[in-house]
């Protein structure tokens, strides 16, 4: 089960991240470790050549990631990107793209994970994305973080 929800994600979206709202979003499926997240097609994402242009698609791979790792600590806003690879396999239609993220290893202070884009009804990915991201200590009431006490 998730420890975060889809009006919660959506919360934070509409507060902190105005960027990740301009694309507008929509999780479809969203458990522990996994989402399928899809982006509306919008004619704004089509670079010269008529295909989606590949920040457009590591926007969504980076939303995914950020979805896929709250789905496992809640609500912590500050979990940040601290790498993201992205290889484009193959020139993405001008339609919904599909982001279907999972967990590869969550640890105390990192959490690596993979995604997979599809243009919507396309059975092969367009791009495949690997990315890891930091996950800030978490602090006590007396704002020690949990680290800082332990050391003691």
């Amino acid at each position: 089960m998730s420890r975060i929800t889809k009006t919660e994600i959506f919360d934070i979206v509409a507060e902190s991240l105005p960027v990740a709202a301009s694309l507008a979003p929509k999780i479809d499926k969203l458990k522990a470790g996994q989402a399928i997240v899809r982006m509306p097609y919008k004619p704004d994402f089509v670079r010269p050549g008529g295909t989606i242009s590949g920040p457009t698609m590591m926007a969504l791979a980076d939303f995914t990631m950020y979805v896929v790792v709250l789905s496992l600590i809640g609500r912590v806003e500050l979990a940040v990107t601290t790498n993201l690879n992205i290889n484009f396999l193959r020139k993405p239609a001008p339609k919904d793209l599909i982001a279907d993220g999972r967990i590869l290893k969550l640890g105390k202070r990192l959490a690596v994970m993979e995604v997979a884009i599809y243009s919507k009804g396309e059975r092969e990915p367009v791009a495949h994305v690997t990315g890891t991201y930091s996950i800030p200590p978490i602090a006590d009431k007396s704002g020690k973080s949990a680290r800082s006490r332990a050391v003691k």
